[in-house]
């Protein structure tokens, strides 16, 4: 596998995307060892996928991982390009996988997902796993993937629908922090509304459990969310009374975090 630089990243044009940049750079480091739930997500686009691709787009890549399975996948004569917001994960990316590796080429890009920085008709397959439920502009990304689509190709996201991490929203005082997320029928009207043909919406759920509070909090705090408005601490009274909501929602394989997963595939 060979790589090319991430392009410098232009700053971002909102306070929003500025923060999730922030968030996300941060977490870069740790992001793979406690993204289980995201990749175990991530796997059920796998067997999605076009048995051909010649350019893909990894949309939200993060630390690179499923950019560089999918220059694994498809192979010599396939250039990925691994594209996100935060130039700590792209960092993170060129790191990790800018040396190793075998089959097609891949290049990190930070830029925008609701303005990407491609040409009109350049992709075979626009792939993106919880990323653009960080997008502020869901129709302007959804735009986008429609824009940079060759005649043919496919778009396979993955997305989060209301309910997500409930019971995290449930045990904190201040569930407000958590993402403002779309449903099922927002998202078939986005697609449509940016020009897809096909349109497929399917809403599933995932429950993860976790030993206790830490745990749960680090895998949420590790890939870039968080529950504490920004500028607020958690105080210790804080943590103890969400350990004591929290153990009232105990199962017997830990603690739960559900996700509401949204898998749209879409066709230009």
């Amino acid at each position: 596998m060979t790589v090319s630089s991430a392009s410098p990243c232009s700053p971002p044009v909102s306070d929003w995307q500025a923060r999730v940049a922030r968030a996300f750079s941060r977490a870069a480091p740790r992001y793979e060892r406690l993204a289980a739930a995201q990749q175990a997500m991530g796997e059920t686009l796998w067997p999605r996928l076009p048995e051909v691709a010649s350019a893909v787009l990894d949309l939200g890549c993060g630390p690179g991982h499923w950019s560089a399975r999918l220059a694994g996948h498809y192979g010599s004569g396939t250039t990925v390009t691994g594209l996100d917001l935060a130039p700590g994960m792209l960092e993170v990316a060129r790191q990790r996988h800018g040396t190793t590796g075998h089959g097609g080429s891949v290049r990190w890009l930070c830029g925008d997902a609701a303005a990407l920085p491609l040409p009109d008709s350049s992709q075979d397959l626009v792939f993106s796993n919880l990323a653009i439920q960080w997008c502020p502009d869901l129709d302007g990304v959804l735009r986008e993937c429609r824009r940079v689509l060759r005649p043919g190709g496919r778009a396979l996201i993955n997305t989060l629908a209301p309910g997500t991490l409930a019971e995290v929203g449930d045990v904190w005082a201040r569930p407000t922090a958590l993402l403002e997320l779309h449903g099922r029928q927002r998202h078939l009207a986005a697609a449509r509304l940016a020009g897809f043909s096909g349109v497929a919406v399917t809403a599933t759920h995932r429950r993860f459990h976790y030993p206790d509070l830490a745990a749960v909090m680090a895998s949420i705090k590790g890939v870039g969310a968080q529950v504490a408005r920004p500028g607020h601490r958690l105080a210790r009274a804080d943590l103890a009374r969400a350990a004591r909501r929290y153990e009232a929602l105990r199962e017997p394989a830990g603690l739960p975090v559900t996700y509401r997963l949204l898998t749209l595939e879409l066709i230009p």
